[in-house]
């Protein structure tokens, strides 16, 4: 499959990379906050110009020599990025002028031998756009006045130079890859075994908590099949969440979850399963999508006798009973064991999650179970099933034809999901089941 061109947007904090990435996306995808340092790991989006389609890579604020843990990791993600891209959108403040670390910046992107486009960001009229002429003395080419935030100026004549050359209308294909997306609390290592399955600093790990702030995609291929790795902001309790930007990132951790194909709940072995785990674990339920439950920092649990995992399988069984379901794996980022299991269980969920079961073998299993126990009679009325049939997957959704729907109690429903369960997997997969009366889907009602 023919690669999409990528576009990094670098600058110092607070220049706006942010509101012009979303800008450029059409919706907010971002997190914008006027506290410098919002964006940290570098994150990417699909775009498209004039029917040019290519990725932009947004990229945290660059201090060079900024000793601050953090803010010398957030400068090596915009490194990284300025080196995958083939373009590079230098954005800057016309509003406050050239900086020192401005043209520290610039001297940095002399040396990446990428082309490089000038943006002054912030001339939100006519008036300002003669702010963009200082920038000249940064020796970066002309400078191109934009308002990022109201989308004026030159936005589309700086996009009409960076994509030129960029193929029109190309046909590319549709990415078959798996989506993961890698939940829980804060500091669960959730950053760490991404890091660890793609064999590199890809997202910023750090023993501050809420760190990750973004949702970032990572691709990664193992065996014969590519995934893409989402890691996400840790899930706090909402009252312990700030409003502004952790507020954006948890809403960004949930949006992911709904979006995803497999979502891996990563909890710490050390402090165990809390009323938290229970909450996103229903979140990812009731998204209808595909879990793996992963129980991080193993290496660290100090009784490793063989009846520990029996101990903690025991313990998950009683504190979330609905995950019966869902495959459990013991891990550690730090040392590497078992992770190659998150690619193995995802891809064996995932297919049970697309899973389509033959009508007449789903039939036979649903009359089977109503033969073994029918339902109770409700006002000497008794439910039947008259017909089955599966009508769409992630989730497995299956429609029962009824005589009466409201005869179909909560308890008969979970008993014929069970039988279903028993006869076809559906392991690490929610499973819907509706009901629709055949006298009113008939005749339009009575």
């Amino acid at each position: 499959m023919k690669r999409k061109p990528t576009v990094a947007v670098v600058g110092r904090p607070n220049v706006g990379k942010s509101t012009f990435v979303n800008r450029l996306v059409g919706q907010r995808r971002s997190i914008v906050d006027d506290l410098p340092g919002v964006t940290r790991d570098r994150i990417y989006f699909d775009c498209e110009w004039q029917h040019k389609p290519f990725t932009v890579i947004d990229t945290g604020g660059i201090v060079p020599g900024d000793e601050d843990e953090i803010m010398l990791s957030i400068f090596d993600q915009a490194r990284i990025a300025c080196d995958e891209a083939d373009r590079i959108i230098f954005l800057v403040d016309g509003m406050e002028g050239i900086t020192p670390v401005d043209e520290d910046i610039a001297n940095i992107l002399r040396r990446s031998e990428k082309p490089v486009f000038l943006a002054v960001n912030k001339t939100d009229s006519p008036s300002h756009f003669a702010n963009a002429a200082e920038f000249y003395a940064l020796s970066m080419g002309d400078p191109v006045p934009v308002s990022a935030l109201h989308g004026s100026g030159g936005v589309g004549d700086l996009l009409d130079m960076v994509t030129e050359g960029f193929d029109t209308d190309e046909t590319y294909e549709t990415e078959s890859t798996i989506k993961i997306a890698i939940v829980g609390r804060p500091n669960a290592g959730k950053s760490s075994i991404v890091n660890s399955l793609l064999g590199e600093k890809r997202v910023i790990v750090s023993d501050i908590s809420g760190t990750t702030r973004d949702s970032i995609d990572s691709k990664v291929t193992y065996g014969d099949t590519e995934f893409t790795i989402i890691d996400t902001a840790g899930i706090r309790k909402k009252s312990k969440v700030d409003w502004g930007v952790e507020k954006f990132a948890v809403d960004r951790a949930i949006r992911s979850i709904r979006e995803c194909d497999v979502a891996l709940l990563v909890i710490d072995a050390l402090e165990g399963i809390s009323d938290q785990d229970k909450k996103i674990a229903s979140v990812i339920t009731e998204a209808g999508k595909g879990m793996i439950v992963a129980i991080n920092k193993w290496d660290l649990v100090e009784d490793k006798k063989s009846n520990t995992i029996n101990k903690f399988e025991q313990k998950i069984s009683n504190d979330i009973p609905f995950l019966s379901y869902v495959p459990r794996i013991y891990i550690s980022a730090v040392t590497g064991q078992r992770l190659t299991q998150i690619f193995d269980k995802t891809k064996e969920v995932y297919a049970e999650c697309t899973k389509r079961v033959a009508t007449g073998l789903l039939n036979k299993v649903i009359n089977e179970a109503y033969a073994l126990n029918p339902p109770q009679t409700v006002k000497n009325k008794r439910l039947k099933i008259l017909y089955t049939t599966q009508v769409s997957v992630q989730p497995p959704v299956f429609v029962l034809f009824t005589n009466n729907g409201d005869l179909l109690k909560d308890h008969y429903k979970r008993y014929l999901e069970n039988k279903l369960r028993e006869a076809f997997g559906f392991t690490g997969t929610p499973v819907r089941i509706s009901v629709r009366e055949r006298a009113k889907d008939a005749k339009g009602g009575k």
